[in-house]
């Protein structure tokens, strides 16, 4: 059978063991998931206390389900729903400098409901790109492959999803105040960020691009009858015996 037949058929092998490996370990996604979506938080309010030196001395909770209900009511199109509720924040925490009146923030993390649920996604799909790559039925090659992808992919979803603030870059949070704070010119920080979500959607569609390479590549083994290894080395009284 030529490759181009093979293709459709390795399809719903491929799927079927994308949802097997789902089914058994669904638990450890969703813990994946969590660890993701807290531990970016985490790292992105130790990078502000490193770059700023100095810890935040305020924070701030807000009522997020009370504001989304407000902007269903308020807000006739509901077309316009999803993308105010999308940048509404939960918590903010930062430093504020009181040197100017009732005090400035001058840099801080938001903690945004809609980008922990990217993140959470982040976790769960770099967690299943993973089981698929240690899979024994997982050549070397492709593993590694797998593994390249998902690395890129992960960051490139990851440093998109950033919501940090600083005074310098409008004090809006956004992805590129990373950016500008790792030393690029903020001018040129702020010109990229309207490429946020187009680098976003490429890093998720390599990590199921790898899902589905890994997932497929064991699907063609499991066909084939497994790996054949490669021939051994004679041993010395083989050789002899020969």
């Amino acid at each position: 059978m030529s490759a181009a037949a093979r293709a459709p058929a390795l399809l719903p092998r491929a799927l079927a063991e994308i949802g097997g490996e789902v089914r058994d370990g669904w638990r450890s996604l969703l813990l994946w998931g969590l660890a993701a979506a807290v531990f970016s938080q985490v790292f992105m309010l130790a990078m502000l206390m490193l770059r700023f030196g100095a810890a935040p001395n305020y924070v701030e909770f807000y009522d997020w389900f009370g504001a989304v209900a407000k902007i269903i009511r308020s807000t006739p199109s509901a077309s316009d729903w999803a993308p105010i509720i999308w940048e509404e924040w939960l918590i903010e925490i930062g430093r504020m400098n009181y040197d100017y009146g009732a005090g400035i923030s001058e840099w801080s993390l938001n903690v945004v409901p809609s980008r922990l649920l990217m993140l959470f996604g982040l976790g769960v799909l770099t967690a299943l790109c993973l089981r698929l790559a240690r899979a024994r039925s997982c050549g070397r090659g492709a593993a590694a492959g797998g593994a390249a992808a998902t690395g890129l992919g992960a960051a490139l979803v990851a440093i998109t999803n950033a919501t940090m603030s600083w005074v310098v870059c409008c004090a809006t949070p956004s992805w590129v105040v990373g950016l500008a704070m790792m030393g690029l010119g903020v001018s040129t920080s702020l010109a990229l960020e309207r490429i946020g979500p187009w680098v976003s959607l490429s890093g998720y569609a390599l990590l199921f691009a790898a899902i589905f390479a890994l997932a497929a590549r064991r699907a063609a083994r499991a066909a084939g009858g497994g790996a054949r290894p490669a021939p051994s080395a004679p041993t010395a009284m083989e050789a002899h015996h020969a």
